[in-house]
């Protein structure tokens, strides 16, 4: 199922465009350690593009069967001692990255075309639906929050960090914000 971005448009995308710009010119642009080499060199252009006129399902495909994503990471060993187990990446490693990814350039793009319109708040909202909602992201919906802070949240808890704010939720919350 795909993400509903209520404000997905061409002055929204401008805006995603100018974040993804940012981090990767000051170089802390989140880079998954499920990326390959390869990958790793791809993953800004791909992004950018997927920002500019596609969307997560778009930037997903482009990592899905293309050797950008290892196939194997390593995973600690459940015994505690030992060399950590080497495991298979999960068959939905590159629609969790491009879903988180693609949502949090979309929150922070909003952001700042919030602030450049005036606007003080957003709305959390269910973009995606998800199977079992977790108690916190039900919480959060409907929740306005300040977009300052958000941006700022957002900027400085990149990839797999939990944002302060929980916005968007961890990964595959499903959760984002919209003009309200």
């Amino acid at each position: 199922m795909a993400f509903r971005f209520h404000n997905l448009d061409g002055t929204t995308r401008a805006f995603m465009v100018s974040e993804v710009d940012r981090d990767a010119s000051q170089g802390v642009l989140y880079l998954s350690p499920r990326l390959t080499e390869r990958g790793r060199i791809d993953w800004p252009n791909l992004l950018r593009a997927a920002v500019q006129r596609g969307d997560e399902a778009r930037l997903a495909e482009s990592l899905r069967g293309t050797g950008r994503l290892r196939e194997l990471e390593p995973r600690r060993n459940p015994r505690g001692r030992g060399r950590p187990l080497m495991v298979r990446v999960p068959v939905t490693a590159p629609t969790t990255l491009a879903d988180g990814e693609f949502n949090r350039f979309y929150i922070r793009g909003l952001c700042l075309r919030a602030l450049d319109e005036g606007v003080a708040e957003l709305e959390v909202y269910r973009a995606k639906e998800v199977g079992m909602p977790r108690p916190e992201s039900i919480d959060l919906v409907g929740r306005r929050v300040p977009v300052g802070r958000l941006l700022d949240d957002l900027r400085f808890h990149s990839g797999e960090e939990e944002p302060e704010m929980r916005v968007p939720g961890g990964p595959n919350s499903g959760l984002s914000v919209r003009l309200a």
